[in-house]
């Protein structure tokens, strides 16, 4: 927890001291909870993934709850739209998916090795009335409105079938509890109500301790969530953001946001990280490359970040090894560009690239063929892997 603290994870603890006192005399097992819509983790992951393996590190268990039962309804807690139904096989996909993420910041071999659940083991064969009996009667209706998660909603409306999720996310924390011997929650702060429901069931069921403890959301210093852009999530499946993207998306961090990052996302000491930030001028665009590589070199490795960071001094510095295209002078859009540049072969087919959402210039994606050129020379992206520099002949 002084680890967490210093680095600016922790928003909120229940039971503080008593969790102090726990974790520093004993190995807890603790559980996150992670959402299978889809086949890759994103940013707004990052900071869960870091927070996993610091308390790995510290000799406690992490339990990662892929939610293939919740993920059925909606979760009243930042969304708006029911989620849609997925297979069981999608589920077991993107669990698989996920793992080969994650293997790059926890481990899941040894004593204290990960493990992997899937909450629908336990909530698709729920009797309603069984669960009602043992899981309900814990709960008061007036306390839950109080939650922001609901409170928030009350006037656009509240499902009944949004209005289970804080119990279903609860009962949750009592089966890991009950299985692995689980005593904490961790999560994103916008969390907090349904981690501390599930804290206080297992204290009300099995007369025990259990303990929630969430985490800063991770944001701009406007308070924007981050991991947005344009084109949406900045993904950690190179396939949907390339190594390239990820690394100019770090490099573009506001000043401001770049001291939090390395604190949060990294795992430099912090002694390190404030010599890096000092300054409040142009030394701080080394402390952004710096950023942009470890946190390129966590998800991707050394070599692939390695590439991106040269790729990126050549298409913005000068130097490095981006490969260099020269186009006419007069060539009119997007499409003749990518013709000369040999990157299609022909104007049919450049069409069809830019039409399909396969072209960006510098960092905005193409969506009319017509699409004027910058003026002078510019970064021109074929899909998630090819980047050329395009210069114009005189």
């Amino acid at each position: 927890m002084d680890t967490l603290r210093s680095r600016g994870f922790v928003k909120q603890v229940v039971f503080e001291e008593e969790l102090y006192k726990m974790l520093g005399e004993e190995s807890v097992p603790f559980y996150i909870g992670f959402d299978p819509t889809a086949d890759s983790l994103h940013v707004g992951h990052f900071m869960q993934l870091i927070a996993m393996r610091h308390m790995q590190d510290a000799g406690h268990r992490p339990i990662i709850l892929i939610g293939g039962g919740t993920a059925m309804i909606g979760d009243p807690s930042g969304r708006t739209d029911m989620r849609s139904m997925m297979t069981r096989e999608t589920i077991e996909y993107h669990v698989e998916c996920f793992k080969k993420q994650m293997a790059r910041f926890i481990r899941f071999d040894g004593e204290k090795g990960a493990i992997v659940v899937n909450n629908a083991d336990w909530l698709m064969n729920l009797n309603y009335i069984d669960f009602l009996r043992e899981i309900g009667v814990h709960f008061s209706v007036n306390k839950m409105l109080t939650a922001e998660c609901f409170r928030s909603r009350m006037e656009r409306g509240l499902s009944f079938l949004e209005f289970n999720y804080m119990l279903m996310q609860a009962y949750d924390f009592l089966v890991l509890f009950r299985k692995y011997g689980c005593a904490l929650e961790l999560g994103g702060d916008d969390q907090w109500s349904n981690i501390l429901a599930g804290a206080d069931l297992i204290r009300r069921k099995e007369q025990k301790p259990a303990f929630a403890m969430t985490f800063t959301l991770l944001t701009t210093s406007d308070g924007k969530k981050m991991g947005k852009t344009q084109k949406g999530a900045v993904w950690l499946d190179e396939n949907k953001t390339s190594p390239y993207e990820f690394y100019q998306y770090w490099r573009n961090t506001a000043d401001e946001d770049v001291e939090k990052c390395f604190k949060l996302l990294t795992f430099l000491p912090l002694d390190e990280i404030a010599q890096l930030c000092a300054h409040r001028d142009e030394r701080m665009n080394a402390a952004k490359e710096r950023l942009a590589f470890e946190l390129t070199k966590l998800v991707h490795g050394e070599e692939k970040a390695m590439l991106a960071q040269s790729q990126a001094r050549a298409a913005f510095g000068g130097e490095g090894d981006m490969p260099v295209r020269e186009i006419p002078a007069d060539t009119a859009n997007v499409v003749g560009a990518l013709v000369a540049a040999g990157l299609c072969k022909s104007n049919g087919e450049a069409r069809r690239l830019v039409e399909q959402g396969g072209v960006s210039i510098g960092d905005e994606k193409v969506t009319d063929v017509n699409a004027p050129l910058p003026q002078g020379d510019f970064i021109l992206h074929k899909g998630k892997k090819v980047h050329l520099k395009v210069t114009r002949r005189a």
